[in-house]
């Protein structure tokens, strides 16, 4: 490590990042596991003294999470059901020493495809607000990660916010299923999230999203629309066909063959959305 900056306002910040490239650190959960064994020799700009990133509130039409808000924060949080699977998915981001200084606002700019935040941030049209010095910057969570560990924030920016809009029915509620080798600690094969939004218990919305199966977390939309129109009941999984998730690109790994993946996927998708449709 050549320099350490740790700023106590925005502008500084932003200040920093403007006058050249420095590697931003929050949690520090991503960074330091990814460079064991070398050494560290990056210019640091650390943020975790900016006091006004942190926090999830509700804000008019949206709810906003600080890009300091921890996975801990979010479990705690006092959300309304379209959250459970945002929150189904923190508990699953490592133990919970991790989940007490990891951030969402992290999971996202490390940009992995298993990555278990993304899925669910999908399924909440989750906004994603960059700040540099020339303003603030929102782009639309699949305009944000562009591929595996590349996303559209540019040097000079900093992600501050993370925006959920709020739904356009009076019911709403989400959910997070993930299959891994093992219950816990570990990183998926296969994970899918799903909002479906309600009225006279028929789904007048929905979104449903599969993560570790491509590149990039993927939103189902055809099986989205198929969804429309349907009761919400504990079979709302026989919808999902194969043909829905024909956009998926699983590859082979060391966790599974890209063939198991994408039957698993399949499998998963329709657990989720009987759970979804039984409230679970």
């Amino acid at each position: 490590m050549t320099s350490y900056l740790r700023p106590d306002s925005l502008d500084d910040a932003l200040a920093a990042l403007a006058g050249g490239s420095l590697t931003v650190l929050a949690g520090g959960t991503d960074i330091y596991p990814a460079r064991v064994g070398r050494e560290f020799n990056e210019d640091v700009l650390d943020i975790s003294r900016l006091a006004a990133l942190r926090g999830i509130a509700e804000r008019g039409d949206h709810w906003s999470i600080g890009a300091l808000a921890t996975w801990t924060d979010i479990l705690r949080a006092d959300l309304p059901p379209l959250f459970d699977g945002l929150k189904r998915a923190a508990r699953e981001v490592g133990g919970v020493q991790i989940q007490n200084v990891g951030t969402v606002a992290g999971n996202l700019c490390n940009a992995s495809p298993a990555a278990d935040g993304v899925p669910a941030l999908l399924s909440l049209d989750a906004r994603i607000v960059l700040h540099g010095r020339d303003g603030e910057r929102v782009l639309a969570l699949p305009d944000f990660i562009l591929g595996n560990r590349l996303t559209a924030r540019r040097s000079d920016q900093l992600m501050t916010e993370i925006r959920v809009p709020k739904p356009g029915a009076a019911q709403a509620r989400g959910h997070f299923v993930k299959l891994g080798v093992r219950r816990y600690l570990v990183i998926s094969i296969v994970m899918a999230a799903a909002v479906i939004e309600i009225e006279d218990d028929l789904v007048a919305a929905a979104r449903v999203a599969v993560g570790a199966c491509s590149e990039v977390a993927t939103r189902l939309g055809a099986l989205e629309q198929a969804m429309i129109g349907r009761h919400v009941d504990g079979d709302l999984g026989l919808v999902a066909t194969e043909d829905h998730l024909a956009g998926l690109k699983p590859i082979d790994d060391v966790r599974a063959p890209a063939g198991y993946r994408r039957g698993a996927a399949l499998v998963q998708v329709r657990r989720l959305l009987n759970e979804i449709g039984a409230g679970q």
